[in-house]
């Protein structure tokens, strides 16, 4: 065998592997998005910046995290803690009373 055919079959030996090693490693990153966020915060801390680059981190995201609810839909009923009083409060006891609109974003 030539060294041309050679060096191209080991150059194709090494990108399938790479190749293979990625698509595991999309995978794994994939089966983080779709954990608890305390399981994912955990993984994402080992994860190095150049990672980022690597992977559509952002388009898997929306992907993971996408809900079943639509436009117009009535929210899940859930409990939270108010931020003054700490109280808990229950999303359903507001409905009876007034309309509610919740907001979810970053003003950051």
């Amino acid at each position: 065998m030539s060294l041309k055919k050679t060096t191209k079959r080991r150059l194709a030996g090494t990108l399938g592997i790479l190749v293979i090693a990625w698509a595991g490693f999309l995978g794994y990153i994939d089966w983080a998005m779709h954990q608890p966020p305390e399981a994912f915060a955990r993984i994402m801390s080992h994860m190095p910046m150049p990672a980022f680059l690597l992977f559509p981190f952002e388009t898997m995201w929306t992907q993971a995290r996408f809900g079943s609810l639509n436009p117009g839909a009535q929210a899940p009923d859930f409990t939270v803690e108010t931020l003054e009083t700490k109280a808990p409060l229950q999303l359903a006891s507001l409905w009876t009373s007034k309309p509610v609109v919740l907001v979810f974003g970053s003003y950051t």
